[in-house]
């Protein structure tokens, strides 16, 4: 009976661990639009600090993050326990924030002189060089915004994997959670760390001294990084801005039954066609997603930017 007893356990329990790597992939894949956004504001929010200061701040920042992650599971595990029907409102709200957000991203790039952002750059370069800034107070202004928007994210990933997760058990929900929120924080801020340093390693390798074949290809290749780093920052911000069109439309799509029913529809029209059937049946419903969260994130600024007038103007 004990042994009968225990392989019952053991067999209940990598039933309960292949449940968790499930959800958890599925989970990861759901929040990959607000990675890609974490990844790119997080790295953000830390430039500006000296470059000996650089890790300490990711690695405060990582800390606040974590203590984010503490408040936010038992919440969001609270929530699926007592008001379950609360998770499809929040995972609405949090698609239409992540709409909200990207298109905010683009309307800045747009409405936005580059002349202004040169003028902002130049102003943190001017505080790191003037020897009367407190660089103390300075660096603890960058963690408390680093970690206020890290709050933000996180609870955005929370609630989309809660959503993933909320027909499991108690048990299950609690593991994948905490997974996902450990993967996050270790993942996103390991790389946050390697991109504000990535400079650092191409002058490195670039300052290297010899005549030998290696010694060349390894001052080419910190050329190569010093040149590419800034691009590479460019490039996580508009990955992160189309990922997040991508996941708040296909949350409010699958959250609205006629959005869903139309992007099936039009799923199987598009198989239908001959030659490239199978193709464009791939692609619609992801492009269908992408315009839902745009139109979504155009809605939202606007009835967000109304708001702000008319409370300004009462003010």
């Amino acid at each position: 009976m004990a042994g009968s007893s225990l392989l019952t356990l053991i067999d209940d329990i990598a039933t309960l661990l292949d449940d968790v790597a499930l959800m958890t992939k599925i989970a990861a894949k759901k929040t990959a639009g607000v990675l890609g956004d974490d990844l790119a504001l997080n790295a953000e929010q830390v430039s500006g600090v000296k470059a000996d200061r650089e890790l300490p701040v990711v690695w405060a920042v990582a800390k606040g993050s974590l203590l984010n992650k503490v408040f936010l599971v038992p919440g969001a595990l609270a929530i699926s326990y007592f008001l379950p029907w609360l998770i499809i409102p929040m995972l609405m709200l949090g698609g239409l924030f992540l709409c909200y957000e990207g298109f905010e991203k683009v309307a800045h790039k747009y409405l936005h002189s580059a002349d202004e952002d040169k003028a902002h750059r130049a102003e943190l370069e001017a505080a790191i060089d003037d020897a009367s800034v407190d660089m103390v107070a300075f660096e603890a202004k960058k963690i408390k915004g680093a970690i206020r928007t890290d709050f933000i994210l996180s609870a955005e990933i929370i609630v989309i994997t809660l959503g993933t997760v909320a027909g499991a058990p108690l048990v299950t929900q609690l593991a994948v959670l905490i997974t996902i929120a450990l993967a996050v924080t270790v993942g996103v801020y390991g790389i946050v760390a390697g991109i504000v340093k990535l400079d650092d390693l191409g002058f490195y390798l670039n300052a290297k001294k010899g005549v030998s074949a290696w010694i060349s290809f390894q001052k080419k290749l910190g050329h190569w990084i010093i040149l590419a780093a800034p691009y590479l920052m460019k490039g996580l911000a508009t990955v992160g801005t189309i990922a997040m069109f991508l996941v708040g439309g296909g949350i409010i799509s699958h959250g609205i039954p006629v959005l869903h029913h139309l992007i099936e529809g039009a799923e199987t029209k598009a198989e239908m066609l001959p030659a490239v059937g199978s193709i464009l049946g791939a692609l619609t419903p992801t492009l269908l997603n992408f315009g839902i969260g745009i139109v979504a994130g155009a809605l939202t600024v606007a009835v967000v930017s109304l708001g702000q007038k008319i409370f300004n103007k009462e003010k």
